[in-house]
């Protein structure tokens, strides 16, 4: 008997153009092409999925749909590595050696997916892109350069590669970019993607919150820039800086080996297996450490009975984690 989603009737009834019923759930990934690397499914009309006759409808009559329920297959050429979501815009990655390695797909009014020129009038760039399109890179050495890590915020991207730094592109009205903010900046259309200045130490990761980006060292250490009205930067105040700026708090001299951020809410996970935490906790995410509703320096959340932590991820409400051993249970 095919499993039915509450989901679509939830759909159906809210009289959302596209709601379809959905696939027996054993059928999803479990037949037909298996191609593709990469499958996208849910909201449609940014262009996010990649999927043009979502958005376009297909010859023969087939209506546009704004729901895409079950995943779907994109099919590219280059083996996939990376993937990341933003509002309303997808970036894919390969780490081929080849000219084109990254790809985006969806809404680009901020440029956080490059500039693609409109076919209709060469100066102007697309703000919707239907389907994955490759991103010129900015980089020297082309041919011998892999790109290793994306990651999207709000309205603003960062590219990690193994030898070139770190390239950022999208809107930079908060310095989330890591370059200099200009006053009434237009952002739509615009060809920058700025490589961000080299630290002390390799940056190997990159994680894009709302509007603020952190970065992870070799030796362990974390920086941000970008927004900080909820401590989000982590950076001891609330204002806003374009320029990376080392974290202090709990975390100094601590090595780091993780960092996730969604909205305006952080956290980092150490080598040793501790979890440290800064930023909104208006739903109480760090309410393990303060009553307060926003946190500006990272501070260590000393949870019992969970053992030592391996990964962590963040909601803009709640969060999860990833142990490294079974702990036993307990009820709270």
């Amino acid at each position: 008997m095919a499993l039915r989603s509450c989901g679509w009737r939830w759909l159906q009834a809210r009289g959302l153009r596209g709601a379809q019923a959905p696939d027996p759930v054993l059928r999803y990934m479990g037949k037909g092409r298996r191609k593709s690397r990469v499958f996208v499914w849910g909201f449609a009309h940014t262009g996010a999925l990649g999927l043009p006759h979502l958005v376009l409808g297909r010859s023969g009559g087939q209506k546009p749909r704004q729901i895409q329920l079950r995943p779907c297959g994109v099919e590219l050429e280059q083996r996939i590595s990376s993937a990341a979501c933003g509002y309303g815009f997808t970036l894919l990655a390969s780490q081929t050696r080849d000219i084109t390695k990254v790809w985006g797909m969806g809404l680009n009014k901020d440029s956080q997916i490059g500039f693609h020129r409109s076919r209709a009038d060469r100066t102007k760039g697309y703000e919707f892109v239907l389907e994955p399109s490759p991103v010129p890179l900015p980089l020297e050495r082309p041919q011998e350069t892999r790109v290793i890590q994306v990651s999207c915020g709000r309205a603003h991207s960062l590219l990690l590669t193994d030898n070139e730094g770190v390239f950022s592109m999208g809107n930079n009205a908060y310095g989330q970019c890591g370059r200099s903010i200009v006053d009434n900046e237009i952002y739509s259309g615009s060809q920058i993607i700025h490589r961000i200045e080299d630290l002390d130490d390799k940056i190997v990761e990159v994680t894009c919150g709302q509007d603020h980006s952190l970065f992870r060292t070799e030796k362990g250490e974390i920086y941000s820039c970008g927004w900080g009205a909820d401590g989000q930067t982590g950076l001891g105040d609330y204002g806003v800086t374009c320029k990376l700026t080392r974290l202090a708090g709990d975390i100094a001299g601590v090595n780091i080996v993780q960092t996730a951020t969604y909205g305006d809410f952080c956290l980092a996970v150490s080598k040793d297996g501790d979890l440290f935490g800064w930023g909104n906790s208006e739903y109480l995410q760090l309410s393990a450490v303060t009553e307060a509703t926003q946190v500006n320096v990272p501070k260590h959340l000393p949870f019992k009975g969970v053992g030592k932590i391996k990964q962590a991820a963040c909601g803009g409400t709640h969060a999860a984690i990833l142990n490294m051993e079974e702990c036993q249970h307990q009820n709270i």
